[in-house]
């Protein structure tokens, strides 16, 4: 930048003594945690005071270009979009080689605010005193700029990080609750063997399984599946849970368990979310189940034949109507070595790279190829199958199986 006046002595030691005091003030203010809003005003009476600036405008990057900053001018720039031609400046720049609207005119320096190698602001100033009017009293306002941004820039990276963990903690603490909800231990007696498997798509997921002894004679379990992810997903299913565990202890008949679940369900659900479920009681005596299949995937029922048939019957799924518009229980006799394979949609919805469905056929054949299998090694079995279904596929959903071998 060429005609600058060079200042005299006196006037160089008397702007290093501002620069210092002003150095001083920010940094203090930076070192008290004080917010954006006064280090801003702090910034702006150090620029116009100080070093007598007259017209000041301070633009920042923060999700897009904004003024935070704007003194003596007739133009109210907080409403102006920055030029194009302002946006290439890297260098202290006079405003007179930019091809800018004549209202940027009033400013006579651009002074860009980088941060290692990225624009973190431009500082526009205006009729700067004359004996001011020299490069190390810009380079200074750069300086005083840049430790003011930085900071800022550090304080609200801080805040985030807070934030973060904040979210982090309470999803641990989700996650926490959520483990809580599964059964501790799955039968393997003279009369049944229940194995479960539970692969959450992310660290909440929205699935649920359960397993309750109601009497000497008969047990209940179930899958059930909330629509959406996440914080919201569990808080609802752990509300289907304890709902589902009083209900059990005042009625057994699964057409009241289920009415008052939607009930349950229509009442605490939040931004439009329903539960599917296959709910089932199983009486060891009379080898009797019976079911409702509230909307959800049909499990599977294999004969030791390896015929099979699909658990449809039942209702719409959860939380929707206020009042089931119908209701149906499945009753179904289980000869002996028959499985029940249950699960959630998320076995299902696997495609391979022809963007063919693994679906509930490949589930069909894979339970009638592997049915021998101890039941651990069915549900580890049937992941790798899904997962060889296209080894570039992640899985979109969380995965719950649930399987009952009944001897």
């Amino acid at each position: 930048m060429s005609d600058i006046l060079v200042p005299n002595p006196q006037q160089e030691l008397n702007l290093k003594k501002l620069e210092l005091s002003a150095l001083l003030e920010i940094t203090q203010a930076i070192n008290d945690n004080l917010p954006e809003g006064a280090l801003y005003k702090i910034y702006r009476f150090t620029l116009l005071a100080q070093l007598q600036i007259s017209r000041l405008t301070l633009f920042v990057h923060d999700e897009g270009w904004h003024c935070k900053v704007c003194a003596g001018t007739e133009q109210d720039f907080t409403r102006v979009p920055l030029p194009e031609q302002i946006l290439q400046v890297k260098e202290i720049t006079k405003m007179s080689k930019l091809q800018v609207d004549k209202k940027w005119r009033c400013f006579d320096i651009v002074i860009p605010i980088l941060h290692n190698g990225k624009v973190l602001a431009f500082v526009m100033i205006g009729k700067i005193q004359p004996y001011y009017n020299n490069l190390d009293a810009l380079n200074f306002v750069q300086t005083v700029s840049n430790i003011m941004l930085v900071a800022i820039e550090n304080h609200r990276m801080a805040r985030q990080r807070l934030v973060q963990e904040s979210i982090r903690r309470e999803i641990e603490i989700a996650r926490e609750v959520q483990s809580m909800l599964f059964p501790k231990s799955l039968p393997n007696d003279t009369d049944v063997a229940i194995h479960a498997s539970y692969i959450p798509h992310s660290s909440i997921g929205g699935d649920y399984y359960d397993f309750v002894e109601i009497d000497a004679d008969q047990f209940l379990f179930c899958v059930a599946d909330v629509s959406g992810k996440g914080v919201p997903a569990s808080l609802l299913m752990s509300n289907f849970q304890a709902g589902l565990r009083t209900i059990l202890r005042q009625n057994t008949d699964l057409s009241t368990v289920v009415s008052e679940l939607n009930n349950l369900i229509y009442r605490n659900a939040i931004a439009e979310k329903f539960i599917t479920t296959f709910v089932a009681i199983y009486n060891r005596r009379t080898r009797e189940l019976s079911y409702v299949n509230a909307g959800h995937n049909a499990p599977i029922l294999l004969h030791q034949d390896n015929t099979h048939q699909l658990l449809n019957e039942g209702c719409t799924m959860l939380g929707v109507f206020d009042v089931l518009p119908f209701l149906n229980v499945g009753r179904v006799h289980v000869p002996e070595q028959s499985i029940v394979l249950c699960y959630t949609d998320g076995l299902t919805e696997v495609f391979d790279e022809d963007e063919a469905e693994f679906g509930i056929e490949g589930t069909i054949g894979f339970l009638k190829r592997n049915r021998f299998l101890s039941s651990k090694m069915l549900h580890l079995q049937l992941l790798r199958e899904i997962n060889l279904y296209n080894e570039e596929a992640t899985f979109n959903d969380d995965i719950t199986l649930l399987s009952c071998r009944f001897k």
